[in-house]
């Protein structure tokens, strides 16, 4: 394994991590945020030679930028996460057994935490903040999109761990290659616990290959559904919000279902994503399609219409994209999204208390709203900080993954010489 000495390093850095007081972690997390500011000139620089490799009109571009109001959100973000209580040493549970055995299960760091992730230079930022808030080391993989700025990130923050006496070993970043990628899946006995935070296709991979425990995040088939007795204005900020806000993130809106009393409205409700700048195209059923080709919209905005086809539901779009289905009741609108969904983040959007309960009870996914978009599942918007990933699975963390998820616990057993009798 090429990369065996790296993984060695991080590991030991790891257990040095343990001795430092919460305090002092504070201390650094605030100074690498004040290092942001600072050297923002030299990290824009950075990243804008890898806009350079990107055409603007890529999706995705928009995840790459980085900004001065972007990475003061980020330094801002960071000196929020320091300012939260210690996740470390929480006595969980805490028991006497009839032996007078005295039982502790107290919270603790996973190790060495691996992160795989795409064109998203804030992420090297974010995993570090919560890893070392955590007394976690960590190990970056970032996507080629962003490795100019992943390594003049990484390279600030270890001029500052240094500055403070502290190894630079507890954050390292991988090469931006594949095989990089699976090394980093193999590291048994280095890394505890790979979070990949991408599309579909990067997770499925991460899943299938990997011999590290895995946690799943990121990918969001989003499903928002406007119900017969849902309020129109309401219904129009919403799902602009939700589908236009940030379009290549994991919590966009990727498909409108719509009941079918309300069809009338429907040109009402995509309006404004139809005016927006960039505008939306609508993948319509049959039934929407009419409802807003019918519709004085239709003559300013016909080709932002086109007709759905099977593969447009159920698919993360991360683009000016929104399918359209028409549904005759809830169940339908619950069938479908059993259906596609993705199990992140689904929203309904109604007047009818009893209607939206049986939703969010019926919805197995992390997140489940009821008149607001998806567009909160956040981790900071939570008031976590920041986030790690968003898992979509049900085995331990699930929703934003901030500091609580990224702990394990150990137990700690006190006794006064009791030994175990022979059977």
């Amino acid at each position: 394994m090429q990369l065996k000495e790296t993984f060695e390093r991080v590991k030991r850095a790891s257990r040095s991590l343990a001795l430092l007081s919460d305090e002092r972690r504070n201390e650094i997390l605030n100074a690498v945020a004040d290092a942001i500011i600072a050297s923002q000139d030299r990290i824009l620089k950075a990243n804008g030679e890898d806009l350079a490799k990107m055409e603007r009109s890529n999706p995705l571009y928009d995840r790459l930028q980085l900004t001065e109001s972007r990475l003061e959100g980020i330094a801002s973000d960071m000196r929020n996460v320091a300012t939260l209580p210690s996740p470390l040493g929480h006595i969980t549970k805490q028991t006497t057994l009839p032996n007078g055995l005295r039982l502790c299960r107290v919270s603790v760091p996973f190790g060495v935490i691996g992160m795989i992730y795409e064109a998203r230079p804030n992420v090297t930022f974010d995993v570090f903040s919560l890893c070392f808030k955590s007394g976690n080391a960590c190990v970056l993989k970032g996507g080629k999109d962003a490795d100019c700025s992943n390594r003049e990130e990484v390279a600030l923050i270890h001029e500052v761990l240094e500055r403070f006496g502290v190894s630079k070993d507890v954050v390292a970043l991988l090469p931006a290659t594949h095989e990089a990628t699976g090394e980093m899946l193999n590291a048994v006995g280095y890394v505890d616990l790979c979070i990949p935070r991408g599309g579909r296709k990067l997770i499925d991979f991460v899943r299938d290959t990997a011999r590290v425990p895995v946690i799943e995040t990121g990918a969001g088939v989003v499903n928002t559904y406007f119900d017969k007795d849902g309020d129109l204005e309401m219904g129009k900020a919403i799902i602009n919000n939700a589908k236009t806000r940030r379009v290549s993130v994991c919590n966009a809106l990727d498909c409108l279902l719509i009941h079918e009393s309300r069809l009338g409205d429907l040109p009402a409700l995509v309006e404004p994503m139809l005016t927006h700048t960039p505008p939306v195209t609508l993948y319509a059923d049959e039934k929407a399609y009419s409802a807003v080709a019918n519709s004085s919209l239709f003559t300013l905005h016909s080709s932002l219409l086109q007709h759905a086809t099977a593969e447009s539901f159920g698919t993360e779009f991360m683009d000016y994209k929104l399918a359209i289905k028409t549904v005759a009741s809830l169940d339908e609108a619950l069938a479908h999204i059993d259906e596609n969904g993705s199990g992140h983040s689904e929203a309904i959007i109604t007047q009818d208390e009893q209607a939206a309960r049986k939703f969010q009870a019926h919805v197995d996914a992390a997140c489940v709203y009821w008149n607001a978009p998806t567009s909160f599942t956040d981790g900071a918007q939570f008031g976590l900080g920041a986030e790690i990933g968003i898992s979509t699975q049900k085995l331990g963390p699930r929703g934003p993954m901030a500091l609580e998820e990224i702990t394990t616990y150990k137990w700690l057993i006190e006794g006064e010489g009791q030994i175990r009798p022979t059977v």
